[in-house]
């Protein structure tokens, strides 16, 4: 006999009968006013009372099926329940709801009060826990006794929704519920494989599957690989009931909430409502004169890009449009100043009602500048439009899209008529403004923002002559031959003025690697120049065509402006930014001082999304501050940059010459080196 038996069995024979009461004599009826309510301090269950309600259910329904354990309390009138006090809960209960009379008679057992710690500790331990597998067979018993399921649930203090999902556990392969009982399979897995009735299909999807692969949600997927879960985006589309109504056959998973426990078995006439519904969005598009509207549920980026946006053209506001436009506008202003004030008090709650209001009133100007936009007939008569869904089953519509060849027709035609297309006929100006890119960003740090890519492109434009001189003819054409704007201060009739107010809308630009770079070149420039102005235009007429060129750059440089009054999606210069491969990453690093603390907090926890979206949930935990600093420590080295420096795939025009070579372009942070700023003054 092993040492395990022998205690169990000299325990057995030791034991002696400890003086309690003789349930045939001390069993009596006590009233439950008379029984205290207050827990015996001799009652060793100490943890929470639960499920209350659904135990007084049951009693109300089949009455009290166990007695309670009591002793005489001091008084000499009341009783303490050593042994039933949930019981003793469930039915104070009904006697509040009037379910049963105060003075209702409980069976209740009458013990000494030296023994009540020793029987209460008896009564709790002594026993063993219905396995819930006994549970789920004892509920298909009773349904199968001919037991009404509601009947079950209000016996047992339940909803009838309980009662169906024990049945459908009951119902598991018994292949699976003796794993279950054994430990080896989960209540998880057993719940997952209920998707289906299939015993053969529950096995094969249990054992035929690695251990690694048993997860509930992947058994649940795996018996649902042919059918279509009713969250899914098409469904949302074409509507559940739609789907019904047509015939549609679905399965439930009563295990799961709402529409993810429904699946359509039926997805070939899912995919016939969806390509009716989409085809009659369609032809309401075809009316409005496109060249051509395709119909499709789903696009990927990489289609989507393949097609360039028409040129869009903006109408003149009515006078009630402008009104309303200008309003909108100064609050906008006036909100931002607030926004800046609470950023700074870092006031979490003001700037939170703030950014909300902000984005109610940059949602309505947006859709009043949405409004004013609109494509000519003859960009109808070439481009086309796409109707899909998103990702959340609404329907989509790409309007104004150009194939390679209809977008290289519709320029040609453009420059037929118009010659010199500027930068009021940007290619890129897209179908589908991105909101978010102005309206996460106030006018105060729009400014700021432009006035570092401002320093950036001068610098820029300094290095690359060509692109300078490409820019002031640019300029000299416009008011010489196509009489854009009127220069004065200079004989040739073009005024140039040195950009000097950077620093009042930026005061960290003086200090930047753009702004140093800058400065060196002019220094160096103007180094061996004479300032008396015969002597200076003497010393230019002996110059090369290149060192005047060169020269002609750092000049033209300090006149760049691309400085924006507010948030905008369009970007000044974009084709001096193009043509000189401005890449901000390289002059400007996003900072909590420089722009982190000036964003409202979802639009921080939307740019660390995109760069360490591995510490978006602990950042979201943080304050203001603290999650500006982090966001500035995880985004050093990731070259990400804000919306609003972001740029699109630019190719070098050809012939446009870098006067500095590739190793040097990669680190600017060193501002430029002495041999750089020589060359290019020389």
């Amino acid at each position: 006999m092993n040492a395990v038996l022998k205690t169990e069995a000299f325990a057995v024979e030791a034991a002696t009968p400890l003086e309690v009461a003789d349930p045939t004599k001390n069993l009596i009826l006590v009233p439950l006013s008379q029984l205290l309510p207050r827990r015996s301090k001799r009652n060793v269950r100490t943890t929470p009372r639960q499920s209350i309600p659904e135990l007084a259910a049951s009693i109300a329904r089949v009455g009290l099926l166990q007695n309670l354990i009591v002793i005489a309390a001091a008084d000499g009138e009341h009783y303490e329940v050593v042994a039933g006090d949930r019981r003793l809960t469930a039915l104070k209960l009904l006697a509040k709801k009037k379910r049963i009379a105060a003075d209702y008679e409980v069976p209740c057992l009458l013990v000494a009060d030296a023994s009540a710690r020793t029987v209460s500790l008896a009564e709790n331990v002594q026993r063993e826990n219905m396995h819930p597998a006994d549970q789920f067979a004892a509920f298909a018993a009773l349904v199968k006794e001919g037991r009404p399921i509601e009947d079950i649930a209000a016996d047992f203090g339940v909803t009838p929704l309980v009662v169906q999902r024990r049945l459908k556990l009951a119902n598991v392969s018994p292949r699976l519920l003796v794993d279950y009982r054994a430990g080896t399979a989960t209540l998880e897995q057993l719940m997952a494989l209920t998707v289906t009735d299939d015993h053969a299909a529950q096995e094969a999807a249990y054992y035929g599957a690695p251990e690694w692969q048993r997860g509930a949600s992947a058994l649940r997927e795996r018996l649902t690989e042919r059918e279509i879960n009713a969250a899914h985006p098409l469904v949302r589309f074409a509507g559940l009931d739609t789907y019904t109504a047509a015939g549609g056959g679905t399965r439930r998973d009563l295990f799961a909430e709402g529409d993810t426990g429904t699946y359509l078995t039926d997805a070939a006439l899912l995919e016939t409502l969806v390509r009716g519904k989409l085809d009659a969005l369609a032809e309401g598009v075809r009316a409005e004169g496109w060249a051509w509207v395709d119909a499709t549920p789903h696009i990927s980026s990489a289609d989507r890009q393949a097609f360039q946006n028409a040129p869009r053209q903006r109408r003149e506001p009515t006078a009630r449009e402008a009104r309303r436009f200008a309003s909108l506008q100064t609050h906008l202003e006036r909100i931002d100043a607030e926004l800046e004030d609470a950023y700074d008090a870092e006031d979490e709650d003001k700037a939170a009602t703030l950014e909300e209001r902000r984005e109610h009133v940059a949602g309505e100007l947006q859709a009043i500048e949405e409004a004013l936009q609109s494509y000519a007939p003859d960009v109808r008569a070439v481009a086309g439009a796409i109707v899909t869904l998103d990702r959340d089953g609404e329907a989509v519509i790409h309007r104004g899209l150009l194939r390679e060849a209809e977008a290289k027709a519709l320029r040609t035609l453009e420059k037929l008529r118009q010659g010199f297309v500027g930068e009021s006929a940007n290619d890129d100006e897209g179908d589908e403004p991105e909101a978010p890119k102005t309206a996460s960003v106030s006018d105060r740090l729009a400014q700021r923002l432009s006035a570092h890519r401002t320093a950036a492109l001068q610098v820029e434009v300094a290095r690359h002559p060509l692109v300078a001189l490409a820019a002031l003819v640019h300029g000299m054409v416009q008011t010489v031959l196509q009489d854009r704007y009127h220069g004065h201060d200079l004989p040739l009739g073009v005024s140039l003025k040195v950009q000097d107010r950077l620093e009042s809308l930026a005061p960290d630009v003086s200090e930047s690697p753009a702004a140093v770079a800058l400065r060196t070149l002019q220094e160096v420039a103007g180094a061996t120049l004479p300032e008396e102005s015969a002597e200076l235009f003497a010393v230019l007429l002996t110059k090369s065509q290149d060192e005047l060129v060169r020269l002609l750059a750092v000049c033209v440089a300090s006149t760049v402006d691309v400085v924006t009054p507010r948030a905008a999606q369009h970007q000044p210069g974009a084709e001096v930014a193009q043509a000189v491969e401005l890449d901000m990453a390289a002059w400007w690093k996003p900072t909590a001082e420089g722009y982190f603390q000036h964003v409202p907090k979802a639009v921080i926890l939307e740019a660390v999304n995109q760069y360490a979206p591995a510490h978006v949930t602990r950042l979201s935990k943080l304050k203001k501050g603290d999650i500006a600093s982090e966001a500035e420590r995880l985004a050093d080295g990731t070259g990400w940059m804000p919306a609003v420096f972001q740029t699109g795939h630019h190719t070098e025009p050809e012939g446009v010459p870098v006067v500095v070579d590739e190793a040097d372009a990669d680190a600017p942070e060193d501002a430029i080196s002495e041999e750089e700023a020589h060359a290019l003054a020389a």
